[in-house]
């Protein structure tokens, strides 16, 4: 299976998806959230946003993980940049970036309990996005039907893929 990497803001389903998927495929699933330092867990958890710095070391580790195990990651991945440098660690790599409404986002995070990522960092990750170009391996999911039907969706599209 090509490796596969779940992208977008918190509270858009990465870690739900990316699991279902993983598990209809058949292949391993990889949390990128467990992957960050623990310095990167307390600056999100004290509401303040990482920098490219705090950044580029979860990547590199996040890209080795899916190198070396292959299947679904799930990772933000908001800029093209981050996904540029998952591309150099996994250049067969696709993305799919799971696209939520804004006010689904906030509901979503308003509701989440035990998790790391404020609900106030919302806005700057937001602000960080830069959707999947046209040039980049991968499609754009909407946030159209559950969990399910979106895991569902993004299978249909890797077999697709040729």
């Amino acid at each position: 299976m090509t490796p596969l990497v779940l992208t977008g803001v918190s509270g858009s389903g990465k870690s739900t998806v990316g699991a279902l998927l993983a598990a209809r495929l058949g292949v391993p699933f990889t949390e990128g959230d467990e992957l960050h330092p623990a310095a990167n867990l307390a600056k999100m958890r004290a509401g303040v946003p990482l920098t490219d710095a705090d950044r580029w070391p979860w990547l590199d580790a996040a890209g080795a993980r899916l190198a070396a195990v292959g299947g679904v990651l799930s990772c933000s991945a908001l800029a093209l940049r981050y996904r540029d440098r998952l591309r150099e660690l996994v250049p067969a790599v696709r993305f799919a970036h799971l696209d939520v409404p804004r006010a689904e986002l906030a509901r979503r995070l308003a509701a989440r309990r035990g998790h790391f990522m404020p609900a106030s960092l919302l806005e700057s990750q937001l602000a960080a996005l830069e959707p999947l170009r046209a040039d980049e391996p991968g499609w754009t999911v909407p946030a159209a039907g559950g969990p399910d039907e979106q895991a569902a969706h993004i299978a249909d599209l890797l077999a697709g893929q040729g």
